[in-house]
């Protein structure tokens, strides 16, 4: 009884630590593309919604993460970046674990507004849309092109921790080489953040 018990605990805490299935292999359609999402703006908006004609950024984001914090900056040029390029953008809160504190709708908006967003940063109610993304971390990045298919998927930069030592921009140079019609040098990156919290 102790052995099974023992393994159950140890096949709990593998899922546990698990959390999401893998992520999204390069070339995927953009997942649950339908699906309304209530924006910080009150407004319900999808992912078809926000894509344009020259693709979508999809971002898993919150309020507290330390790596948020760190890459705030990051976070709001790239955004603008995007949006200047023709390209949409969507910032994705999955934080169910959190929705009765810092990760609240409330909260969501403060943030926001603090960070002078003009993009949406919606509410992923129960996980959904980073269940099926495969995401696991905050910040971490998708990259759909204008046919809503995977081309990067990662981290902003190779210095998440540390903006001064940067050495390359993934994300930025995505954008650029999926506009410009080249194929993209480097597809994926390690995320490095927090973990999202599911709910239970």
């Amino acid at each position: 009884m102790k052995k099974l018990l023992s393994l159950f605990v140890m096949a709990s805490a593998a899922i546990a630590f698990k959390g999401t299935a893998d992520p999204l292999p390069i070339g995927s359609p953009l997942p649950k593309a339908s699906v309304k999402m209530k924006d910080v703006s009150g407004k319900l908006v999808s992912l078809a919604d926000l894509k344009t004609n020259n693709g979508l950024l999809v971002m898993f984001s919150c309020n507290t993460c330390p790596y948020v914090i760190k890459n705030q900056q990051r976070t709001n040029e790239i955004s603008a970046y995007a949006l200047q390029k023709g390209v949409g953008v969507a910032l994705l809160n999955s934080n169910e674990g959190g929705r009765e504190s810092e990760d609240s709708y409330k909260s969501m908006q403060q943030y926001a507004k603090s960070q002078s967003y003009q993009w949406p940063y919606v509410v992923d109610s129960n996980n959904e849309l980073a269940d099926a993304f495969g995401a696991s971390r905050t910040p971490e990045v998708f990259l759909f092109n204008g046919d809503g298919k995977l081309v990067y998927h990662g981290a902003i930069d190779d210095s998440p921790a540390d903006i001064s030592k940067i050495k390359r921009a993934h994300l930025k140079e995505a954008i650029n080489e999926m506009l410009s019609g080249k194929d993209i040098a480097v597809k994926e990156s390690r995320s490095i953040g927090c973990s999202i919290k599911r709910k239970g």
